[in-house]
């Protein structure tokens, strides 16, 4: 693709050079420039689920491993919020692996993309079982369980992905991943 010439670019025609990059920095086309601007709706919500899938994970197998284990509440939810983490850290450590970074550069990045989206996640869905009444002592097989579970994840959702967009907006969590995807 030839970049001197910018007629192409829909919306983009009066540029003929890319000086001043701060006055178009929320623009797609533009993700690698310096510049952050407000971050989509459609962004946040993708660093979200992405979040969530990680957490989800987490989440069941830590249910699963303490139910198995005959192990109490807290140490399964314990295991449950290390294994959401674990397994959130890993699915961005994916995607920046694949981009061909090793281990020891793709950890702090995947520390710095998930680290607030995956608390305020694991805060909200926590925090709701805990409050749901007879969600913490609802078992695999019961339908409270997966009731409980399902409802804790969706206002997980909601609640972090506006956290999401404010701070991809600010170049920070999921924006510091969005290069290597």
């Amino acid at each position: 693709m030839d970049h001197t010439d910018h007629t192409d670019h829909t919306g983009h025609a009066a540029h003929a050079d890319h000086t001043g990059h701060a006055d178009h920095a929320g623009h797609a086309g533009h993700a690698g420039h310096s510049g952050h601007g407000p971050a989509s709706w459609a962004m946040a919500a993708q660093a979200t689920l992405h979040c969530l899938t990680g957490c989800a994970i987490g989440e069941v197998l830590g249910m699963v491993i303490g139910t198995a284990l005959g192990w109490g509440n807290l140490p399964t939810m314990v295991l449950a919020i290390i294994l959401a983490f674990v397994f959130g850290y890993t699915l961005t450590m994916r995607g920046v692996l694949k981009a061909g970074l090793d281990f020891k550069s793709a950890l702090p990045i995947a520390l710095a993309a998930d680290t607030v989206s995956i608390a305020v996640m694991e805060i909200i869905d926590n925090g709701f079982i805990v409050l749901w009444p007879g969600a913490m002592d609802a078992t695999l097989s019961d339908a409270l369980f997966w009731i409980s579970l399902a409802a804790s994840l969706a206002l997980a959702f909601v609640i972090t992905t506006p956290v999401n967009k404010w701070m991809i907006g600010r170049g920070k969590g999921h924006a510091v991943v969005h290069q290597f995807h």
